[in-house]
């Protein structure tokens, strides 16, 4: 089941125990997703879809968003005409108790390997 706010501009989440955890790897999966992720941990309450500054067109920039919600990583809300952002860090780690924070510290600890050997970071 999803629930979405009332309104026409209401987008639907998976309520937490329709999260899946094949779902939230998936979208972890992906670099550009995954710096998604990384940026809104690292950020205090919502921020807008062009907050991130991805390197790609604006259809695939709402592609990754929209496979982020649908998989319940992240909650977004309209402002205004902004679609706003947040981590949906408390039903992640209600569901997958350490994943999260495991995610996001291999994310880094690859990003300080990859500086060290002269590698191009993955994470756009």
């Amino acid at each position: 089941m999803t629930t979405a706010a009332p309104g026409p501009r209401a987008l639907a989440h998976p309520d937490r125990e329709a999260i899946r955890l094949e779902a939230v790897l998936h979208a972890l999966a992906d670099p550009l997703r995954l710096k998604v992720v990384r940026e809104l941990a690292a950020c205090d309450g919502d921020v807008p879809c062009g907050f991130f500054g991805l390197p790609v067109t604006k259809s695939t920039t709402t592609h990754h968003f929209r496979v982020l919600r649908e998989s319940g990583v992240i909650r977004q809300a309209y402002s205004g005409t902004a679609k706003m952002n947040a981590l949906r860090r408390s039903d992640l780690d209600a569901l997958f108790p350490g994943l999260l924070d495991s995610v996001l510290d291999a994310a880094e600890r690859e990003d300080r390997r990859l500086a060290a050997s002269g590698e191009p970071l993955t994470d756009a």
